[in-house]
């Protein structure tokens, strides 16, 4: 089975500079404006950027209580250039069983003034990747980029 039916792939010129583009992924009240599609809110619990620390987030519709949305620990943290994380494992490499088990590696490439946002998505299995993508991958990460675009794009 080729490597590819375990992923998914979305990317888009975002009209900000890596650097701000970073910094709306890096800081908890940027990430909260835009890492889950509207009207959905998201409430960032933890965001330690570095190899092994945790990336903990929730999520809340229609004015609920917050629910679980993302737990899980970061692999690669290299600033303006790359970031990876996996839900296999929480904050300092400890393993967990995620309702959807994915390792998720985020490019920022440098494109003129803009940035090239890449995400690359990998899954266990060609049913789980096909169990995300029926989920809504491409819209709902495709939303989310747009709401990271509009934020960094946007007067300083």
């Amino acid at each position: 089975m080729a490597a590819e039916d375990h992923e998914l792939t979305i990317s888009r010129y975002i009209n900000a500079p890596p650097a701000r583009v970073w910094t709306a992924w890096s800081t908890a009240e940027h990430l909260e404006k835009w890492w889950i599609p509207a009207p959905i809110e998201c409430k960032v619990i933890t965001l330690d950027l570095r190899p092994g620390g945790g990336f903990e987030t929730l999520m809340r519709e229609g004015g609920g209580a917050f629910q679980p949305h993302v737990n899980g620990c970061f692999l690669e943290v290299i600033p303006e250039a790359r970031l990876a994380f996996t839900t296999v494992m929480s904050a300092g490499w400890k393993p967990i069983e995620p309702w959807l088990a994915l390792t998720a590696i985020m490019s920022f490439e440098a494109v003129g003034k803009g940035t090239q946002y890449s995400a690359r998505v990998l899954h266990k299995t060609e049913s789980d990747s096909r169990k995300h993508e029926e989920m809504g991958f491409q819209e709902g990460w495709g939303t989310a980029i747009n709401q990271l675009a509009q934020l960094v794009e946007g007067p300083v």
